[in-house]
């Protein structure tokens, strides 16, 4: 599939690192069935393509995502199920293949990141915001449930407290307070944004890529197992970690005293 073949969004690779870019700037890059497709589709070539050692997310416009878009709910409300159900199937893929790639995964927050959107950022192992960015919920507004994974991430980032609180009130939190809050990794000026974005992106491509893959499953086990089976699981990764070609340039490098190069093997 090329990146031509998608509709709705650009996917572009360079240096190491694919830029998923959402298109759907008049909509704010909200997510009908074709953008949900698309992204689904795009994450599973960057997966796979071995070429590819770190992501960049971010939307086109002045929005990251919108979230769902709620004119094609409006007009499907007969078949609202059958819809959301397709539609969630997309965008959980997308998050489950992300979270347990291999790849650093930076989300380039570069605006109004609401709902679904608010909930595609917060899977993201890095996340840039640019200082206009604006973090909200919004799913109370329409009378729905959260998605997206943002049920799982937001209680461990920012507590059952907060999270409540953020879903109840549909509070808005600007670029700063969600940056205080824990939501994001760093702030940027808007017009830094993709420069800043991009290069983390590039230094985590020259990274250990299989020790990154590892420890992003570690962390995620780690919310739910015990520490005696959480220490095991860390005590197979370090193992597995061992036989790959670049533990062994990394820990020959170390032993010499020089600077070792990464090739994600």
């Amino acid at each position: 599939m090329s990146p031509a073949s998608f509709e709705t969004l650009t996917l572009a690779r360079s240096e190491g690192v694919a830029t998923l870019t959402l298109n759907r700037p008049d909509a704010f890059n909200a997510l009908n069935l074709t953008l949900g497709r698309d992204l689904f589709h795009a994450v599973l070539e960057v997966d796979e393509d071995p070429a590819v050692r770190a992501v960049v997310i971010t939307g086109a416009g002045r929005a990251f995502c919108a979230g769902g878009d709620v004119k094609d709910f409006a007009d499907n409300l007969p078949r609202i199920g059958v819809l959301v159900k397709e539609l969630t199937t997309y965008l959980h893929g997308a998050v489950s293949r992300l979270c347990r790639s291999d790849k650093p995964v930076v989300m380039a927050v570069n605006g109004v990141a609401a709902g679904g959107g608010l909930s595609f950022a917060l899977s993201g192992d890095l996340v840039l915001a640019a200082e206009s960015a604006r973090f909200t919920m919004a799913y109370a507004k329409i009378a729905a449930t959260p998605d997206g994974s943002s049920s799982y991430f937001l209680p461990r980032l920012v507590g059952l407290r907060r999270a409540l609180e953020l879903y109840l009130t549909n509070r808005v939190l600007s670029a700063r307070e969600a940056l205080e809050w824990g939501l994001v990794t760093r702030v940027v000026p808007d017009a830094e944004l993709a420069g800043a974005a991009g290069a983390l992106a590039r230094e985590l491509a020259q990274g250990p890529t299989r020790a990154f893959g590892g420890a992003k499953r570690l962390f995620h086990q780690s919310t739910w197992e015990s520490l005696e089976t959480q220490m095991e699981l860390e005590a197979q990764a370090i193992a597995a970690s061992g036989h790959t070609e670049d533990f062994a340039n990394g820990v020959t490098a170390f032993a010499t005293k020089r600077t070792p190069t990464f090739l994600g093997r």
